[in-house]
Parts: C-alpha cells; structure tokens; sequence
C-alpha cells in the first residue's frame, strides 16, 4: 500500500478551511449591509380619550326661593292654602299660597270701607249745612259762632275722613303678602314648606324660569385645558331619568376651580375633587324633553 505524502495533504486541507471561511465572512458581510427591507411601522398618534363628567340638569333663566311675608311681631305667618305641585308649570301673576293673615285683614278693609263713606256722607251734609248758616249769616239771622263751630267740626270731619283714607291704603298693601304670586312664569322645582306650617329660612317653594334648560357639568381641574367654548357633548341620565341621549354645547367655561357639589352614585367617587362648572346650552328639540326634569342627574361626554 502506497502512503500519501503529508504535507500536500495538509496544505489542501488548510486551503480548503480558508476558502470556507472567507465564504462565511463574505455571506455575514452580506447580510449586515444589506439594508432592511421589513416596512416599519409608522408611529402612530395617540388618541386623546374624551372627557367625560358628571353634572345636572338647571333651568337657564332664573331660580328663586320664595318667602313668606314677615309680619308686624317679625314672625313668618301661617299657610292656609297651597295651591301648586312641585313639578307644576306657573304664569307670571299666578296665586300660589295663601296665609292665616288674609281674613283679618279682610274684615279690617271692610270696616274702613264703611267709616270712609260714612265720613265722606257727614262732610257733603255739614258742607251744604255750612253754606246755609253763610246765608243766615250774612243776613244776621244767626250768630256768626254757629257757623264757626260747624267750620270747625267740618275741618275735624275732613281730618278723620284723611286719615281713614290712608289706613285703608296701608291696609290694601298688607292684603297683598297674604297671598303668594309667581313673580314670573317657570316651574315649580321645589317645595320647601306646606299647608299649616310657618315657613322658615328655605321658604315656601323654589321657582324656576325653566322655559330654556341647561347642563352644568363638573369637570375634574385636570380636564379643563381640553375643552374649549362651542364643544359638543353628549348628555345622558345617570339614573335612568330620561330616556336616550341629549345633544349639548359647552356655552360657558368658570374661571374659578372649587369643590365637587354633585356626587356620583358610586360610593368610591372622589367627593373631595376639584373640579370647574362648565355649562352647555341644550338643543330645542332636546329641552322640551327634560323641562320637568330639573335637578337631575347627568353624564357628560365632551366630543374631543
């Protein structure tokens, strides 16, 4: 058997392990320059999520607490009739409550009435009384102190006539606190007192000019910078108070940052937040909906 020899063998051995190698550097080189071909994703925007807030529903006009007369010994006086329902609409002028006052004052207005024309009665007959004893005494048919003494009981006459006259005046005034009348048409929102009862500092009822309703929203302080007048939002009952969805615009920004009023029904809610009101003017279609239904509940989603 004939051996090789080994020193060819290994020097092809070695070539071989060079070409392998500069092969594999060469694919590696390759592969690192070779420029990414996978599509990068694009960053993408983030989405700014919608804020969202509680709130209630309010008439847009005025609301107001209305009082009891107070009377002469300052006390409030006695409701003897109620005539509306919270919930209940009212005209301007309309009789709203009546109270214990009104039948003395009636009868007082009555006896006035009848001592005003029982004097105005003695001041026509003691004037054409006068007149005559002029006559008589001009002709000296009768002594010129008759005359004056009648003058004298006219004057007193007139005097009494005056001042019954403005007593009846004060009397018509009083006659108009014993009744309660809408000071402009709305919506009876509340009731705080009733039939028999004297009313104390809340009153007797809240009324609202509930002819147009808005939203008042609380808005966390951390939201605010996010809204801007004209927004739109969506308006939902956080109870189920009406059905569906209201429309909205934002119409009003607080520049004041104060505590939360209305509170969620959830027991974990922050009670302490801050927060600032934001109004929102609802559509016409929407109001006739939820007129009766001030003092309500909201949820309040602002479209970003």
């Amino acid at each position: 058997m004939t051996r090789l020899p080994v020193r060819p063998v290994l020097i092809g051995a070695a070539a071989l392990v060079l070409v392998a190698g500069t092969v594999t550097l060469i694919s590696r080189s390759q592969q690192t320059s070779k420029p990414d071909t996978a599509p990068q994703s694009a960053a993408q925007p983030r989405k700014l999520e919608a804020v969202s807030a509680l709130g209630r529903l309010e008439p847009a006009g005025d609301i107001r607490k209305l009082a009891a007369p107070i009377t002469g010994i300052g006390g409030s006086p006695r409701i003897t009739r109620l005539l509306v329902e919270e919930g209940q609409r009212v005209q301007e002028g309309q009789l709203l409550a009546t109270f214990d006052t009104g039948p003395a004052l009636q009868a007082q207005r009555r006896l006035l009435q009848s001592r005003i024309a029982n004097l105005s009665d003695q001041v026509t007959l003691l004037g054409r009384e006068i007149s005559r004893y002029r006559q008589l005494a001009k002709a000296g048919a009768t002594p010129a102190a008759d005359l004056e003494s009648r003058e004298l009981t006219l004057v007193e006459l007139k005097g009494n006539l005056r001042e019954a006259q403005d007593e009846l005046v004060k009397t018509e005034a009083d006659l108009v606190n014993t009744e309660l009348r809408a000071p402009f048409s709305g919506t009876v929102l509340k009731l705080q007192s009733r039939v028999g009862e004297r009313p104390g500092d809340d009153g007797i009822l809240e009324l609202g000019a509930s002819d147009q309703m808005e939203v008042l929203a609380e808005v966390y302080e951390s939201d605010i910078n996010r809204l801007r007048l004209g927004q739109r939002a969506t308006i939902t009952s956080e109870n189920g108070g009406f059905s569906g969805s209201l429309n909205g615009r934002v119409i009003r920004i607080s520049p004041q940052v104060r505590q939360r009023d209305v509170l969620s029904t959830d027991p974990t809610g922050d009670a302490d937040a801050r927060i600032v009101e934001v109004r929102l003017a609802l559509e016409p279609a929407d109001i006739a909906r939820v007129r009766t239904r001030a003092g309500l509940k909201t949820v309040i989603r602002f479209e970003p």
